[in-house]
């Protein structure tokens, strides 16, 4: 609903919303040569299923998403507070799929209903693409390029300056990186997303995210002043659970406790280590990223460890490592987390407000998000609901 603030109309900035991909997002635009290598859309019967390099994927179990959960159902779950006696899988309650989540038009329409000024749009299928590919470098820089060329199409990277939407960049081949860089610049994309995870290569080895060889890519956005988006997805973090006797393979609607024990927050921890250890923020200082439906458990713990590090081998810092923390990477937190604390680990000048809607996991309602945040000022408020994503974004709230 629309919110005000110390009595006055307020319009937040959502730093993370989704649509939901239509079954050519990724087809539409392919190279013909990575028609089978890439991502293929397929009917068994009744059923519709995605092959991802020829390999049935279950990131996503119904790529059609008609039905599709509806907005903040699972709201229950995510807070650890199920009623007594109350099954789980009762809480997936689905519905038919609304226009808003595929067209641009109503999707504007909403945010007026919904009081929000701006949002961030990001993939649901898309967020399971890269890993899938990761044996195949090639078939992955094709499959996100003919992505990219179907999200401007069909949502525009500054709708209306009111939709936001994220091309995927894969860092996997570092020139192919850097002139998909380009073009979505060109066509005025104002934030970029990247999977929070190692760097496929096409030698079959991996590579951190602060390897010198993606600096021009790091140099390049540091220049134009737009953000990295770090946001969830499947990093391949599976095979830690594997080690441990659980599934290899990534189903985010199935996951055991000790697979979730395992991975949660590891991707994120490690991806924005990456940078700093790396030294990513030292070299490019004006570049900023943001972690996106990551949460925000993995701050104090990453802050902690910078900090021992930083003290144990002070010769492999060229800054204080807490510093460059603060200094360069927002968080949006989960909206069930304690926000008072992330400010006292990051300042509250570099925590987002996210609602992650329209999914299921995310709220019913985005800004109901400030209900949450009853330990701030309304100069608080105003900074974590809009202004930081603002600053961030370079634009002004």
């Amino acid at each position: 609903m629309p919110m005000t603030l110390d009595g006055a109309p307020f319009l937040p900035f959502d730093a993370d919303n989704h649509y939901y991909e239509t079954v050519d997002a990724f087809t539409r635009h392919i190279d013909r040569r990575f028609r089978r290598r890439g991502v293929q859309v397929v009917q068994a019967g009744e059923r519709t299923m995605v092959l991802i390099g020829e390999k049935v994927s279950r990131f996503i179990p119904n790529p059609t998403f008609d039905p599709v959960l509806v907005p903040g159902s699972l709201d229950p779950y995510f807070r650890g507070a199920i009623p007594e006696g109350v099954d789980p899988g009762s809480l997936r309650v689905v519905e038919p799929l609304h226009p808003e989540y595929r067209d641009r038009d109503a999707r504007v329409a909403a945010l007026d209903a919904q009081g929000l000024g701006l949002v961030l749009l990001f993939p649901t299928l898309g967020c399971g693409v890269e890993q899938a590919l990761s044996h195949d470098v090639p078939a992955t820089m094709a499959a996100l390029t003919a992505f990219n060329r179907w999200l401007d199409e069909d949502w525009g990277f500054h709708f209306r300056e009111r939709l936001f939407a994220a091309p995927m960049i894969s860092l996997a081949d570092p020139e192919a990186a850097l002139a998909e860089v380009e073009r979505v610049l060109g066509l005025g994309a104002r934030v970029v997303c990247v999977r929070p995870a190692p760097v496929p290569g096409a030698d079959g080895r991996t590579r951190s995210l602060g390897d010198p060889v993606h600096d021009p890519v790091w140099a390049r956005l540091a220049e134009a002043g737009v953000p990295v988006a770090f946001h969830l997805s499947d990093s391949g973090y599976n095979l830690l659970a594997g080690a441990w006797g659980g599934p290899a393979d990534y189903d985010p609607f199935h996951i055991d406790p000790l697979t979730k024990l395992v991975i949660s927050d590891r991707a994120i921890h490690d991806t924005i280590g990456s940078l700093i250890i790396h030294g990513v923020f030292d070299r490019f200082p004006a570049l900023r990223v943001m972690s996106v439906e990551n949460g925000s458990a993995w701050v104090p713990l990453l802050a902690k460890r910078l900090r021992k590090l930083a003290n144990q081998q002070p010769g492999s810092f060229r800054t204080d490592p807490g510093d460059r923390l603060r200094e360069n990477v927002w968080v949006a937190p989960y909206f069930e987390e304690d926000v008072v604390e992330l400010a006292e680990w990051i300042g509250v000048e570099r925590v987002l407000f996210g609602s992650d809607w329209p999914h299921g996991e995310g709220l019913a309602e985005p800004t109901d998000y400030a209900a949450e945040l009853g330990g701030f000022d309304s100069g608080g408020v105003r900074r974590i609901m809009r202004d930081n994503l603002a600053e961030c974004l370079g634009i002004e709230a």
